[in-house]
């Protein structure tokens, strides 16, 4: 900004906050028009509420009945034991593969985007199943001395959490890369000037703040996981839709028992949402820091004027 610029803002007076608010409503659509359109979507809501409340064909007494059956809460204690081990194996391996996917060293560079280019471009299911099969192609696995057969080893349990790991890895590795790159260039090289090394500056200087840019992806990578964990139920393994499936197929109440699925899913998002905008409101701190000491906001200004 050059001197006349400075000198021209500095002249130029502010309104009060009572003519700002004006300036607003001013822009915004007329009331009526808005009170029209909230109260239009409230009774399309309401409507719409009450033909699912009361359509029978729902069986909401039979989705009362199984919410909270002992096979559905089994279901759900593997969905969520799955999103956990899933989404710690994917962050963990995802940040050594966004390191090395923007490491100058060519092997780690080359390989890292090898694997996120196959494991993003082919589809999850195809994984799982690719895992749960994999005896075909490899009847026994040898490592050393040590040779197991390949259907002791790879369980409905070990494919799920490998397809699910190794795909979620992909993304989370991009994810990062992403919220590395964000970080100003400068920083890292103010931290090597200071003696820091390049390992260490990373973890302590360019990963903290580029957490505000992970952590939102990051959030509905671990929404989307809760979800995608129902794809295991192709390969037998007794998740939350693989147990309604279940009871479903013996009582032929497949509406009621996919409602109570749908319930837990929605349930379990909702409270993610949740803690994802708490943790989103606390990378974002600094943020509303700055918003509050900038020019004309803070006490010493309004001192001063």
């Amino acid at each position: 900004m050059t001197d006349s610029t400075a000198r021209y803002a500095a002249e130029v007076p502010r309104l009060p906050d009572d003519a700002l608010r004006d300036v607003k409503r001013a822009h915004q659509p007329f009331p009526l028009m808005r009170a029209a359109l909230w109260t239009l979507t409230f009774v399309v809501a309401a409507g719409f509420a009450y033909i699912v409340a009361i359509n029978p064909n729902f069986g909401w007494p039979v989705v009362a009945q199984y919410f909270f059956d002992p096979t559905v809460l089994q279901g759900l204690y593997v969905t969520l034991g799955l999103t956990v081990v899933a989404m710690i194996l994917g962050i963990v391996l995802g940040l050594l593969l966004g390191v090395a996917r923007m490491s100058k060293d060519r092997l780690a560079s080359s390989l890292s985007g090898l694997f996120v280019w196959f494991f993003r471009g082919t589809p999850l299911l195809v994984q799982l199943i690719f895992w749960y099969n994999l005896s075909t192609l490899f009847p026994r696995i040898s490592v050393g001395f040590a040779s197991w057969e390949t259907n002791d080893l790879i369980t409905p349990l070990t494919a799920a959490i490998l397809g699910l790991a190794l795909n979620e890895a992909a993304y989370m590795a991009e994810i990062i890369r992403g919220g590395l790159l964000s970080v100003d260039k400068g920083q890292a090289e103010t931290a090597e000037a200071f003696g820091m090394s390049r390992s260490r500056a990373l973890w302590r200087i360019i990963i903290p703040q580029a957490m505000k840019s992970i952590v939102p992806p990051t959030g509905n990578q671990l929404i989307s996981m809760i979800k995608a964990t129902s794809l295991v139920s192709v390969i037998a393994m007794a998740d939350l839709l693989y147990s309604v499936q279940s009871i479903y197929n013996r009582t032929f109440e497949i509406i009621p028992l996919l409602m109570v699925a749908v319930l837990w899913y929605l349930l379990i998002t909702s409270i993610l949402n949740v803690g994802q905008s708490a943790i989103e409101r606390y990378y974002n701190r600094g943020d509303r820091g700055a918003q509050a000491g900038t020019p004309g906001k803070s006490p010493a200004t309004e001192v001063e004027a």
